[in-house]
């Protein structure tokens, strides 16, 4: 199912859809409202979300079709639109998967160079189980957590890393959220994601955490207090000296950022030092890096299955040994402040 207001731009991604062998068109809407209407009849396995709509804009429908109808929902945004950003980054936390870049201008030509990753991205998304959402943001947990050959806690980590894919976004804010201002340990973070949105992800976290929250720079000293966001298609790492490392290197199985990156740096470079956790993602990124990462010393978390949007990178890591212990999302925040040593008072947020 299409929902956009414009009819020329929902006449182009009709067209992209259609030709496409792995999608079906069931629908193009024009608005919330009839979306709504129509989402039980021709029962999409994935929807393509405009957020600037008529009447009830997409941030909404999106929360009331993950209330009413669980469905996969990919949001098509304007990444230079500060305020269409926001809103984007508010539907990914109220239970969208992903967000895709929408071409520039209603040209044909500029639709057609994005329909192969628009078009990807609403098949892979389409295989996606999603579960009702409740007002947080996450579905009910679907079994306890589980421990998976537990560690002694090292000591306080110098440096915290963290990577995270699909439902990542609203994941990181909910760990992030937990920590205080003056958290006394560095986090970087490896979040997939479109280049064009990097800086907006990085502002509207920032309006989220108490922790200050910007896009890394090279080779620059990480400080505590700060979250450091790898920029669009580059690398983050952290070099022997402890400063940021930003590289063009080459895509790390087909990612670039790639938690692989971030962590086997953590795991040479900072060894018993350092702290990994993987969140929520498709595919295997981060699982190499973070059984490197637990090789060397450190301590290694995971999402558990039960609170997981794709338990695809947590699962990953799992199997090769690298996780110490996985745990549902909201135990991530009290064991991440556990082992840097602050206290657990609850953050407070902007």
């Amino acid at each position: 199912m299409i929902v956009e207001d414009s009819a020329v731009v929902r006449h182009l991604l009709s067209h992209i859809v259609s030709r496409d062998p792995r999608l079906q068109l069931v629908a193009a809407i024009p608005s919330a409202e009839e979306a709504l209407a129509e989402i039980t009849r021709v029962r999409p396995d994935v929807i393509s979300m405009d957020i600037r709509l008529p009447g009830m804009d997409g941030l909404e429908a999106t929360r009331r079709i993950m209330a009413e109808h669980p469905t996969p929902i990919v949001v098509i945004a304007d990444a230079v639109e500060e305020g269409g950003l926001r809103i984007s980054m508010n539907a990914l936390r109220a239970g969208a998967l992903t967000v895709v870049e929408k071409p520039l201008g209603p040209s044909r030509e500029g639709w057609e160079r994005a329909a192969e990753g628009i078009c990807t991205q609403l098949f892979i998304m389409s295989q996606v189980p999603v579960i009702r959402r409740r007002a947080g943001g996450l579905g009910a947990p679907r079994s306890a957590p589980q421990l998976v050959f537990p560690l002694p806690t090292p000591s306080q980590p110098a440096l915290v890393g963290i990577g995270a894919s699909t439902g990542g976004p609203p994941a990181l804010a909910r760990v992030l959220g937990a920590l205080p201002a003056d958290f006394p340990v560095p986090v970087l973070v490896v979040q997939h994601m479109g280049a064009p949105f990097m800086e907006g992800f990085a502002a509207w976290l920032d309006g989220l955490v108490a922790p200050r929250v910007t896009v890394a720079q090279d080779r620059t000293l990480p400080r505590a207090g700060h979250v450091y966001v790898a920029p669009g298609d580059r690398h983050l790492g952290i070099t022997a000296g402890g400063l940021m490392q930003v590289s063009e290197a080459p895509p790390v199985g087909g990612q670039r950022p790639a938690a692989d990156v971030l962590f086997q740096t953590m795991a040479r470079n900072l060894g018993p030092r350092g702290m990994g956790i993987l969140l929520t993602g498709m595919g295997e990124d981060g699982a190499r890096g973070l059984t490197a990462l637990r090789n060397a010393g450190g301590l290694t978390l995971a999402e558990d299955e039960t609170t997981a949007v794709v338990y695809g990178m947590p699962a990953a890591a799992a199997r090769l040994g690298g996780v110490s212990s996985l745990l549902p999302l909201d135990l991530i925040g009290p064991r991440l402040l556990k082992a840097a040593g602050s206290p657990e008072t609850g953050a407070r947020t902007k």
